[in-house]
C-alpha cells in the first residue's frame, strides 16, 4: 500500500514539474494573444475595431471615434456624458449626427470634463478634423461650456449644446465661463427636472454669446435622454445653422 502511494505521488510531482518547466520558459514561447479592442459594453466588435481608442494625457481618456457617413468630416461632435454615465449614453444618437455629416467622439470622462475635451481635441486634430461642436449632458454640459470659452483649445469650437447643465461641477464653473462664451450656444432642459431647468434659464440669461437659444421641454428627464424627448431635431437644426459640417 505504501509503495503504491509513493509511486502515485512521484508521478504527480513529476507531471507538475514538467508543467512548471513549460510555463516558466522551458520551451519556445507560444504566440501572445492579441487583446481585442475595448467595446465598453455597448459597441459591436466591428465598431470597437474601427474606432475604440484611448487618448493619452495626464489622465488617459477612453473614447470612440466615428467619421461621418460620407467620410472625411471636418467638424466633429464631442459628446460629454453626465455624472455616473459613460460614452455609452450617446450610442443611440450617433447615427443622427454622422448622417448629418459630422464625425463623432463620445468618451468616458476621467477628471474634469473641460480637461478631457482639451485632450480629445488634440486627438481629433490628428484625424483631420478642423472644428468642434461640444455637446454635453449635466456635468458634461458644464465642462463643455467651460471648454468652449477657452482661447487655447486645440481646435476652434463652433458651437456648444448644453443639456441639463449644472452651474458648476468639480473644477468646472459654467456660471463663470458662460460670461466669456461667444460661440453660438443652445441651452436645453425639461421643466420637471429641477433645479436644472432653472439653471438653463440662468445660464442663458447671462451668456455672452449673441447667438443663444433656450429650449425647455415638458417632462422630467435629465441629460442625454432629452434627445429622445424631442431635443434631437432641435439640436441638429441648431448645428446645421451655426456649425454646418464640412467635408
Amino acid at each position: 500500500m505504501r509503495t503504491t502511494t509513493a509511486v502515485r505521488l512521484a508521478t504527480v510531482l513529476t507531471a507538475a514539474a514538467a508543467l512548471a518547466g513549460c510555463s516558466s520558459g522551458g520551451g519556445a514561447p507560444g504566440p501572445a494573444a492579441a487583446s481585442a479592442p475595448d467595446g465598453y459594453g455597448c459597441l459591436t466588435a466591428e465598431q470597437a475595431a474601427k474606432g475604440s481608442v484611448t487618448v493619452d494625457g495626464l489622465a488617459p481618456v477612453r473614447a470612440y471615434f466615428r467619421d461621418s457617413d460620407a467620410g472625411g468630416a471636418r467638424t466633429a461632435v464631442v459628446l460629454s456624458h453626465q455624472n455616473g454615465g459613460s460614452l455609452c449614453d450617446w450610442i443611440p444618437y450617433l447615427d443622427a449626427f454622422t448622417g448629418a455629416g459630422y464625425a463623432v467622439l463620445p468618451y468616458t470622462a476621467n477628471g474634469n470634463v473641460s480637461d478631457n475635451i482639451q485632450q480629445v481635441a488634440g486627438y481629433l486634430k490628428t484625424k483631420g478634423v478642423a472644428g468642434l461642436v461640444l455637446v454635453g449632458a449635466s456635468k458634461g454640459g458644464t465642462g463643455s461650456i467651460v471648454a468652449g470659452s477657452l482661447p487655447d483649445l486645440a481646435l476652434p469650437p463652433a458651437a456648444v449644446v448644453s443639456l441639463s447643465s449644472a452651474e458648476s461641477f468639480g473644477g468646472d464653473s459654467a456660471s463663470s465661463a458662460v460670461k466669456r462664451l461667444t460661440v453660438p450656444v443652445l441651452f436645453a432642459a425639461e421643466q420637471g427636472d429641477q433645479p436644472f431647468a432653472d439653471y438653463a434659464h440662468a445660464l442663458h440669461d447671462t451668456a455672452a454669446a449673441k447667438d443663444k437659444q433656450l429650449k425647455i421641454y415638458p417632462g422630467a428627464h435629465h441629460g442625454a435622454p432629452l434627445l429622445s424627448d424631442g431635443a434631437l431635431p432641435d439640436v441638429l437644426a441648431f448645428l446645421a445653422r451655426t456649425a454646418p459640417p464640412k467635408g
